[in-house]
């Protein structure tokens, strides 16, 4: 299976960027699964139906969210009548939405697309390591489901390099989100799991993780709340992540980062 994951959208920067290039993206890499962090799409700060639909329509299978899941109010309905968008799993039993979703790709073949968010450094949700566990016992990878992709939203590197080295073996590809910086450590782990600590972030990287530099660095000289921070308009790099798996196994076999567009240099897999 050939697996595209599109790292953090951020305001209208990277909106425009993900629905100019993700059809053609999708075609030149035949992928047949994509997912894409939506959580700050809206002006920074949530992710509106409009533009779920937007990213949807554009060849996304699967949005996940993160910290700023509830920013947008108007998300909470849509997300118990879209089950391809999803928040966190690890979130108190109740909440509205669902965590984890299991989607159709093309002859009989399924993949299951989870996210969960650290506890370091950010709300202290449930366990995101057993919370995970509990899930994959629902399934069986090469058998039941032909790919598991997760989304661990978290602060720590240390969280996130755990978690994929915790279920080494057990899922096709852990990937972080948060950020908003591409790691250079994207590679298969010796189970068999692709990993990058984080993906970065489809917006523009003349700002401060997104965010307009001026408002955003003021903060750390004045060390006082600005005005609200708003989203860099410049063009955007689309950041994520190419992976290919083995449907006998749903393993990875090839990783590859992906940079299009914007002040980054370009990776763009064969």
């Amino acid at each position: 299976m050939r697996i595209l994951f599109l790292g953090d959208v951020v305001g209208r920067s990277g909106r425009d960027a993900l629905v100019t290039h993700l059809p053609g993206l999708r075609e030149r890499l035949g992928a047949e699964l994509v997912v894409v962090n939506g959580e700050n799409a809206s002006h920074g700060f949530g992710l509106s139906p409009d533009m779920a639909r937007a990213f949807l329509a554009a060849g996304a299978d699967v949005i996940t969210l993160g910290n700023h899941a509830w920013d947008r109010r108007e998300i909470i309905p849509y997300l118990e009548e879209q089950p391809r968008v999803i928040r966190a799993l690890n979130f108190p039993p109740g909440t509205p939405g669902r965590g984890a979703v299991e989607v159709a790709v093309g002859d009989g073949r399924r993949a299951l697309v989870m996210q969960v968010m650290g506890r370091l450094f950010m709300d202290p949700l449930d366990d995101p390591f057993r919370t995970v566990q509990s899930e994959l016992a629902k399934h069986r990878l090469g058998v039941t489901i032909q790919a598991a992709i997760l989304d661990i939203h978290a602060e720590a590197t240390s969280e996130k390099q755990a978690m994929a080295h915790s279920f080494d073996g057990m899922l096709s590809l852990v990937i972080g989100t948060h950020t908003h910086v591409p790691t250079a450590d994207h590679r298969i782990l010796p189970g068999g799991t692709a990993f990058q600590t984080d993906a970065g972030m489809c917006g523009d990287y003349d700002s401060v993780i997104g965010m307009q530099k001026g408002g955003a660095a003021l903060r750390f000289w004045r060390k006082m709340p600005g005005e609200r921070l708003a989203p860099a308009e410049g063009e955007a790099t689309l950041c994520g992540l190419f992976v290919e798996t083995e449907d006998s196994t749903g393993l990875a076999r090839r990783v590859a980062a992906l940079r299009l567009g914007g002040s980054l240099e370009a990776a763009l897999p064969a």
